[in-house]
């Protein structure tokens, strides 16, 4: 039952929006939801404006009857930062409608693209107008640009291009009071005061809402190569990103690690998920890209490979010899992955970060933790070596409940996180916070960056009306 403040605030939604923009009840619900199906909120309606004047003036009416607002991209994140709570007065504001390409400068190389564009529609965009959109996230089919820059997304290239605030050099964004600002420059100088772009990139909705963006293209490359590589050792593959770096340089896009445990469960899992190296006798792998602006991928990786043997850093490997080969590898990366995680039963996830150098003693502290929490959990590692990212998740016991695992779920977090912080890293590399790891945020904070972010959020949200309860408790 809604109140009669409710009632007007709904109604001159529609009125602005259109009757057809303001959902309630079952046609709310799709909107409610995580993509994980863990989260469930309620709202008192989802706003669905088409331009950022729309958005605009879902935000004033929304301030003027303090009325807290959520706002929502692609609705892929796995921290629950597009996710209302559960009191019902929150607006969603989704950004679906704002999905248009508003130009492209290939003498720039930057296009400029709307919030609620699919990251894979920029990308074709791009590709179209013979350039490249780097941002690469398993997602990418679903995901949107916004939600990209409010979480500020990382993806498999960011070793040779950066994360998504490295891709961004301008944007729109409509403020928590409801004014829009234009700041969609092209400008690869800009040093004129404070950089707002960086302030809202990465800020998750509670400083206000992305609604378009202008974002780096580059050359599209003549050719890919990928292979896969395994390896003796944690040491080994440091010692074999570093080997790559100095013999490809820039041609280096990707070096990705992944444990042998992973493999199996996807050999377990996902049958048809071809293996470039069937046998998995080696403990740790790692899946590389390079990107050439001329023919010769495969060979510059051939070499590599060659090289490494002789210094004993690997012990196999394969190399895709066509398209066909490495959009494989790829999908063993990008989708085979989580697919067999799913059908496994599930697990406990991380998205951690630490120092390359530093990533050998988190995954020994990290096991030795888990063993002595629970004999029988299982760490799945895999990620963004080249970066220091990883993706730490933890199983069960195949021979034991399921139940099991996620009763321990908090102590688990707890120790994981505790070993990411001990070697100088994050406890949030790419997902953000969220709601998920707010109440975490606190304990791998100091009490000045706290209230450093706490004085942002106030000058710029008095109201505490953008996305409350996500990021800052």
């Amino acid at each position: 039952m809604t109140t009669a403040a409710e009632d007007t605030l709904l109604a001159a939604l529609r009125a602005r929006l259109g009757a057809d923009w303001v959902a309630t009840g079952a046609d709310a619900a799709p909107f409610l939801t995580d993509q994980r199906r863990v989260l469930h909120g309620q709202a008192l309606a989802v706003a669905r404006p088409a331009d950022a004047e729309g958005v605009a003036a879902v935000l004033r009416l929304c301030r003027a009857a303090r009325v807290p607002v959520v706002p929502q991209g692609g609705n892929t994140g796995l921290m629950g930062g597009a996710t209302p709570d559960a009191s019902g007065q929150a607006v969603v504001l989704s950004l679906g409608r704002l999905n248009r390409v508003l130009g492209i400068d290939t003498d720039n190389d930057t296009i400029t693209v709307q919030a609620g564009c699919v990251l894979a529609q920029v990308q074709e965009a791009a590709s179209q107008a013979g350039r490249l959109f780097p941002l690469s996230l398993g997602s990418e089919g679903s995901c949107t640009i916004g939600g990209n820059l409010a979480t500020n997304a990382g993806g498999t290239q960011v070793l040779r291009y950066g994360n998504a605030r490295e891709l961004t050099l301008g944007l729109e964004v409509v403020t928590a009071e409801g004014e829009v600002w234009n700041g969609l420059r092209g400008l690869r100088k800009d040093n004129t005061g404070y950089s707002l772009r960086d302030l809202y990139i990465g800020s998750e909705g509670t400083l206000g809402v992305i609604t378009a963006a202008t974002l780096k293209l580059y050359p599209k490359p003549a050719e890919q190569g990928s292979a896969l590589a395994g390896l003796p050792s944690i040491e080994a593959a440091l010692a074999f990103l570093s080997l790559a770096r100095r013999r490809l340089g820039a041609q280096l896009t990707a070096f990705e690690l992944i444990g042998r445990p992973v493999l199996e469960l996807v050999a377990r899992h996902v049958p048809d998920q071809p293996q470039p190296l069937p046998a998995l006798a080696q403990p740790w792998y790692a899946l590389l890209e390079v990107s050439a602006n001329e023919a010769g991928a495969a060979d510059a990786l051939q070499r590599l490979a060659e090289a490494a043997l002789g210094e004993g850093l690997l012990e196999d490997a394969a190399i895709a010899h066509s398209l066909q080969q490495a959009a494989a590898f790829w999908r063993l990366r990008d989708e085979a992955i989580g697919l067999a995680q799913a059908r496994d039963g599930g697990n406990v996830k991380h998205d951690i970060s630490v120092p390359v150098s530093r990533i050998p003693a988190f995954l020994q502290g990290a096991a030795q933790a888990l063993r002595a929490l629970d004999p029988g959990l299982r760490p799945m590692a895999f990620g963004h070596l080249g970066d220091g990212n990883l993706h730490y998740n933890v199983s069960h016991d195949p021979a034991g409940p399921v139940a099991r695992l996620f009763a321990n779920e908090a102590r688990i977090h707890d120790l994981v996180h505790a070993q990411a912080h001990a070697q100088g890293g994050s406890i949030s590399a790419e997902h953000g916070i969220g709601q998920v790891k707010r109440d975490a945020l606190p304990h791998f904070k100091s009490p000045l960056e706290l209230a450093l972010m706490r004085r942002v959020k106030q000058a710029l949200d008095p109201l505490n009306l953008m996305n409350p309860g996500k990021v800052l408790s």
